[in-house]
């Protein structure tokens, strides 16, 4: 976390009129409604905003500078919708002269995109390769079917609000020490609709939402994995006011797969073959992802050696190509012995020129060069 007097560009030592003078010059600078879809903005403007209350504040500001921010914590906050600062504002709306409106007031009532919903979604390892069809229940706000989304008692209607005469806002005249200027807020009658519900309907006691659970279909494209995401429009909560839905996002997590391994688009995967197979060359069955196929594997194969089957891998997820299989061997050398086995591979050692024995003695004789010894 940013250190509270280096956001307002001002020492430790600032006067009260040096911290207003500075958050005065970078509140005008990085103000919303000067810098309309400025996310980097919007964010310094918070910034500005929370260091300003806390070394505004003289009792803030000794606990800041005695224990830093673990002794302001909580008292430094701010609203999602730049609303509620109090003392701040009034410093703000005097920077932009009388009449300036903090923006939050028409944001409110304007319409509202519903929020976002995100739902987590479990695979087979096959589900997710060749792709599947989903049914999940998602628990979320609707508009109340009963009163349509308008939150009045089916037969009654909304009246204008007495109070600010249906604009949503109220203006009140201030003065300062830098002159009058006008302060516009939120309506406290009508929260800034500029609308009354007398008779509130029943069913969603006036808040035109209903929480409901509701079955959605989806498609899950073959290829995905682990961290795909699957976005359904206009599937999220209900809008505010007349505004869009949210969109729903689905994320995937995919089960293990007892043999095959996934990195990317490739499967790999390792299979046992026996000593004499690996040496005379044969003819083995090989799991895939269509199934079993036959892959003739040539003589005198060594443990760990990798074939590659092209295009045998997993769809690209966007329907472009396939990855491909890998598959490694490791030679299956038997514990037990029959007598008859033992004296075959004796006979095909000392037909090969082997000598257990002396293969055995280089190998340590080879060990003591090396060590010196």
């Amino acid at each position: 976390m940013r250190d509270y007097y280096e956001i307002l560009n001002v020492s430790k030592d600032a006067s009260q009129d040096e911290i207003k003078s500075s958050f005065r010059t970078l509140a005008k600078k990085y103000h919303p409604d000067l810098n309309p879809d400025n996310k980097e903005a919007e964010q310094k403007f918070k910034e500005i905003n929370e260091a300003y209350e806390v070394l505004s504040n003289p009792d803030k500001r000794r606990k800041y500078d005695t224990f830093g921010h673990a002794g302001v914590n909580g008292q430094g906050g701010y609203s999602q919708d730049f609303g509620g600062f109090g003392d701040i504002f009034d410093d703000i709306f005097d920077i932009f002269g009388g009449g300036f409106s903090s923006g939050s007031s028409s944001r409110r009532r304007g319409p509202v995109r519903g929020s976002d919903l995100r739902y987590d979604l479990d695979l087979d390892f096959m589900e997710a390769v060749f792709g599947v069809e989903k049914e999940i229940q998602v628990r979320k706000s609707e508009n109340c079917e009963t009163c349509h989304g308008t939150g009045v008692k089916p037969g009654s209607s909304k009246i204008t609000c007495k109070k600010c005469n249906g604009s949503g806002e109220v203006r009140y005249a201030q003065q300062s020490p830098f002159g009058q200027f006008v302060r516009v807020a939120t309506c406290d009658e009508c929260g800034g609709t500029g609308e009354i519900i007398k008779d509130k309907c029943s069913v969603c006691s006036g808040t035109g939402k209903e929480i409901k659970n509701k079955k959605i279909k989806i498609k899950v494209p073959a290829g995905v994995d682990t961290g795909s995401i699957i976005s359904i429009r206009g599937e999220g909560e209900v809008g505010e006011k007349g505004g869009p839905p949210g969109d729903l996002f689905i994320y995937i997590r995919v089960r293990e797969h007892e043999i095959f391994k996934r990195k990317g688009n490739d499967i790999y995967y390792t299979i046992p073959i026996s000593f004499t197979d690996a040496a005379l060359g044969a003819e083995i069955d090989i799991p895939t992802l269509d199934g079993i196929i036959n892959y003739t594997i040539p003589e005198g194969t060594q443990t760990g050696t990798q074939f590659r089957l092209k295009n045998k891998g997993v769809p690209n997820v966007r329907g472009v190509g396939k990855g491909d299989l890998f598959f490694k061997v490791e030679v299956d050398v038997p514990k037990k012995l029959t007598n008859k086995q033992r004296e075959l591979l004796k006979e095909f050692a000392k037909e090969n020129g082997e000598s257990h024995k002396q293969s055995k003695k280089g190998f340590f004789d080879k060990m003591k060069d090396a060590f010196g010894n």
